[in-house]
């Protein structure tokens, strides 16, 4: 009990102190390379001129750099490889036992975090170069057909390789999809792909994944799942260190290269939490990332009101830039959403672990 709590604990604390010392090299490259857009503007989902949001972040937009999660993955990326290649090449009892990196555990949100944020870093490159203003990443259709991809893959992988067909249901069981459950996989992560549009207030976007992951890194423990729950852990801790340099006024945005990386994560570990496991890591889902899912419903309730009723329900969305342009600080958006955060994660962690 006493090894597997530190298992847990030590790579986020190891993720989070080398996100420290990496943060000065990368912030110096981004801002010596002005890795940030040339011309401020963004263009709203519907193809119009996202006025309001332009009026609100035009001075942010162009100074500050983005590709600021290359500090989560990277830092991330340093601590599994490093634990593990400390436990192979010096064994002992110690460093074997605290190696998490598994096949049967890690290895996939491993490898989608990475791919998910190289993906996510060719978009920023594209935004960054782009000198037209607007979006001038990859387009959304290239974007969500890549993380379409992806999922189904995955979901290949969990359908075929591990035998998984459904997710778990209290007091039902297992509701059985069959070949149906790699189109819901990749429907669930698209779904938690969509809330990455959390980002664009400081310090909001690393806030609030350092607490969902925080969130399965406890049910994954109370699964058992303890290289998963290190996994997890170890995000939380290297997101942190990406906050610490993005509260207000932020050092530089986490933009494609962080939540794309993350978000993909975020649905293999609920995945992983689910039927592998014995737990209701799909069902918690909603409830533990609300933040995300109340983003996204946001976004879609301003797309449909505005096709449907000729009128939009807020002043700019997602719902978080309503509040900024209704007059509240970005600090207090910020630090509400944190709260709203914690106590739907505490919830969905109560109602996960209720159910076992």
């Amino acid at each position: 009990m006493i090894i597997d709590t530190v298992k847990v604990f030590l790579p986020a604390v190891i993720a989070f102190w080398i996100g420290i010392g990496l943060t000065p090299m990368v912030a110096n490259f981004l801002y010596r390379h002005e890795m940030w857009k040339k011309k401020p503007g963004k263009i709203a989902s519907d193809g119009s001129e996202a006025t309001i949001f332009n009026n609100l972040h035009k001075s942010r937009e162009v100074g500050t750099p983005r590709m600021g999660g290359m500090v989560i993955w990277l830092s991330a990326f340093i601590t599994i490889i490093g634990i593990w290649f400390v436990s192979r090449f010096f064994p002992t009892e110690i460093t074997e036992k605290i190696d998490f990196l598994s096949r049967n555990q890690t290895w996939i949100p491993f490898t989608a975090l990475i791919l998910g944020s190289f993906i996510g870093l060719i978009d920023d490159l594209l935004e960054i170069k782009n000198e037209n203003g607007g979006n001038g990443g990859l387009s959304l259709k290239v974007r969500i057909s890549l993380v379409v991809l992806t999922s189904l893959l995955a979901g290949l992988w969990f359908f075929l390789k591990l035998d998984v067909s459904g997710i778990n249901i209290p007091i039902y069981g297992i509701l059985n999809m069959g070949w149906l459950f790699v189109p819901f996989f990749a429907i669930v992560t698209l779904a938690i792909y969509s809330g990455g549009v959390i980002d664009g207030i400081d310090g909001l976007a690393g806030g609030i994944f350092t607490i969902i992951f925080s969130a399965y890194a406890i049910i994954a423990f109370s699964l058992q799942q303890i290289n998963l729950a290190a996994f997890c852990a170890m995000i939380a801790g290297a997101t942190l260190a990406f906050l610490w340099f993005n509260i207000p006024p932020a050092r530089f945005y986490m933009s494609e290269t962080g939540t794309m990386g993350l978000t993909l994560s975020l649905s293999i570990v609920a995945f992983m939490t689910d039927t592998l496991g014995g737990g209701y890591g799909i069902l918690v889902l909603p409830i533990i990332a609300a933040p995300l899912a109340i983003t996204t419903s946001s976004n879609i309730l301003q797309l449909v009101s505005k096709k449907v009723r000729g009128k939009k329900i807020f002043l700019v969305a997602p719902i978080h830039h309503h509040f900024e342009a209704v007059g509240w600080p970005d600090y207090k958006v910020t630090m509400r959403f944190w709260v709203i955060g914690v106590i739907f994660a505490l919830t969905g962690v109560i109602l996960a672990l209720i159910w076992l």
